[in-house]
C-alpha cells in the first residue's frame, strides 16, 4: 500500500499537534491553514473552544483577496498580531499543522512576531 502526500501531510499535522498539547498550558494556539487560493489563521483558545480572532486572505479590507503569496501572508500575519493584542493576547503556540515551515508559512510567522506576538 502506498502512502499518499495526504497521508504524509495529515501524520505530520498529527505529530505537531500531540507536541503542542503537551507544551500548550493555558496559552492559546495561532492554528495555519493554507491552500492553494487563500491562507486563514484563526488564534484558538483549546481550553474554553473558543476562537479569540481570525484574519483570512478572504477579508476585502486587508487588500489580498484572490492572492496567495509571501506579501499577502506578511499582511494577515500582522493583522492577525494586531488583532490578537487588541484581545489582550501576547503569547500563543504557532500551530503549522502539517505545512512545513517554510515560505507563506514563515512568512505569516515572522510578520506575527514582528506585530507583537511570541511564540
Amino acid at each position: 500500500m502506498a502512502i499518499t502526500k495526504r497521508d504524509l501531510f495529515l501524520k505530520r499535522r498529527m505529530r505537531v499537534r500531540s507536541k503542542l498539547r503537551k507544551l500548550a498550558g493555558d496559552r492559546p494556539r495561532l492554528s495555519v491553514h493554507r491552500s492553494n487560493k487563500n491562507i486563514r489563521v484563526p488564534l484558538i483558545d483549546d481550553m474554553r473552544g473558543v476562537t479569540i480572532a481570525a484574519a483570512s486572505s478572504l477579508e476585502k479590507d486587508l487588500g489580498v483577496v484572490g492572492k496567495n503569496n509571501r506579501d499577502a501572508a506578511a499582511r494577515i500575519g500582522a493583522a492577525i498580531a494586531e488583532r490578537a493584542r487588541a484581545a489582550g493576547v501576547d503569547e500563543c503556540f504557532f500551530d503549522r499543522g502539517g505545512f512545513l515551515y517554510h515560505g507563506r508559512v514563515k512568512a505569516l510567522a515572522e510578520a506575527a512576531r514582528q506585530g507583537g506576538l511570541k511564540f
